[in-house]
């Protein structure tokens, strides 16, 4: 479709003029197809922030929308502890949680109903059974609820701070204290709008604790507890202090490591049964990948 910037709509973002021509649309949506290069301004590509002159034309090529519903893959999936309501599964770095923008197959959830054939809907049709997240290449312990029950007493105990995380991540530097607590706000980075940021005065509370487990020259591994689920919180946390995790150059973190995933694995979960009400603890081994390049630091 074409679309023309009239002489008042001098001075708006691209995303706002958007906005405002195509209602129909929701505003994330509309980024991702600038994002996607599908909007161009007198046909060169733009980015959101784009301040129009007034007179432009501007050309949209929609991306389809995503599918409405998740749908099963035959994929591998590691599996560390089942029950009628709930599965704790180990998930590999570089696998996505969820369908999203970008990505509509080779998901965990994909791989999950395949597996189970079906899982609690209280998240919506394309995220059955989602509670909670790990980053894409992150990995580690990743609950999933089985039945709507289940859901909405793993979701009440992950808001009331009843599940007990434990991750092991390697962070650039050395870090002075051996143990201690960060409790800063997250929010969105405004200058890049894809990561998070603990620098900021406002944002969502967010606490996070930590000691050191071992030392090299350049590295420091730690056991950390985020006692909060922000966004990126471990991340945003340890960026902020000078120390990004390893293999995370979105944060900060030196390219020269080798490392093609984020040194941040969740090897420790703790929650409540939901029918039961036994307390239950499911832990993942350091990959070996990570075991080996840790190796390397000796």
């Amino acid at each position: 479709m074409l679309l023309t910037a009239n002489p008042a709509d001098a001075g708006k973002r691209l995303d706002v003029f958007l906005q405002e021509r195509l209602p129909e649309h929701s505003r994330s949506r509309l980024q991702q197809w600038v994002k996607a290069e599908r909007v161009r301004v007198e046909g060169e590509p733009q980015r959101s922030s784009y301040r129009l002159r007034g007179g432009e034309r501007i050309e949209v090529q929609p991306l389809a929308p995503p599918p409405l519903k998740a749908v099963p893959e035959d994929l591998p999936v590691s599996i560390l502890y089942e029950d009628a309501d709930v599965v704790a599964v180990d998930k590999p770095a570089g696998m996505v949680v969820h369908a999203g923008a970008g990505c509509r197959s080779g998901t965990l959830v994909n791989a999950l109903l395949h597996r189970f054939g079906a899982l609690s809907g209280v998240g919506g049709e394309l995220r059955p059974g989602i509670v909670h997240r790990l980053d894409r290449y992150a990995s580690g312990v990743l609950l999933v609820a089985r039945n709507d029950a289940a859901h909405r007493s793993l979701a009440g105990q992950f808001a009331s701070r009843q599940v007990e995380k434990v991750y092991l991540v390697l962070v650039h530097g050395s870090v002075r204290a051996d143990q201690g607590r960060i409790e800063k706000p997250i929010t969105r980075d405004r200058q890049r709008r894809v990561r998070m940021t603990a620098r900021a005065a406002q944002g969502r509370a967010a606490l996070t604790e930590y000691r050191v487990l071992r030392r090299w020259p350049g590295f420091t591994l730690l056991e950390v507890h985020p006692h909060t689920g922000r966004t990126h919180q471990i991340r945003a946390h340890f960026a902020s202090l000078g120390h990004p995790v390893a293999g995370d150059p979105l944060y900060g973190a030196s390219g020269r490591t080798g490392l093609n995933r984020l040194f941040l694995h969740a090897c420790r979960l703790s929650f409540t049964q939901p029918s039961t009400g036994q307390r239950v603890t499911v832990e993942s081994p350091l990959p070996a990948e990570l075991e080996r390049w840790l190796g390397g630091l000796l």
